[in-house]
């Protein structure tokens, strides 16, 4: 390989990790984080679990807009004030409400939040359950047929799920 395209190759892996990089790098500005070391690394831990209320899929450590700064000052406010992690999520979601954590803790409120999805898949599961059951029985009902006979089954079939017609 020439000089020339490792060159670019270096250039073209740069941007790259540039471009992976670039959100989590411009969220916290250095004007925000705490002096102390261990109050900002418990200042990031709280902004992990909290949801920029204008992105909603993404933490906001995570997020550059407007809102999302504000709220990670007001978590340092609240660590500077002598609160434990605990009382900051309290007061924010006192605030702001559940909707204000990335994972909503279970309560009766969340508690169709929570089941929803396992919901959505035994009912998928139990309609791919059914189908296979009438597609097997079906076949099964076809195997030792005479071609007319199987011609009238379809007929049957056909008729009996007939768009407007009660089954």
């Amino acid at each position: 390989m020439t000089p020339r395209g490792r060159r670019a190759r270096l250039s073209a892996a740069v941007a790259l990790a540039s471009a992976l990089f670039a959100g989590a790098a411009f969220a916290v500005n250095p004007g925000e984080q705490l002096p102390d070391p261990a109050q900002e690394a418990r200042a990031r831990e709280i902004s992990a679990e909290l949801r920029c209320m204008v992105c909603q899929n993404q933490s906001i450590d995570d997020s550059d807009a407007p809102l999302a700064k504000d709220l990670r000052l007001l978590v340092r406010e609240r660590i500077k004030a002598g609160d434990s992690n605990g009382e900051v999520l309290s007061f924010l979601t006192d605030r702001y409400g559940e909707f204000v954590l990335l994972r909503p803790r279970l309560r009766g409120e969340t508690l169709l939040l929570w089941g929803f999805a396992p919901a959505i898949l035994v009912l998928g599961l139990a309609g791919y359950a059914v189908w296979a059951f009438r597609v097997r029985r079906r076949s099964a009902a076809a195997q030792g047929l005479t071609e007319e006979e199987r011609a009238r089954v379809e007929a049957l079939l056909e008729r009996d799920v007939e768009p407007g017609r009660p089954g």
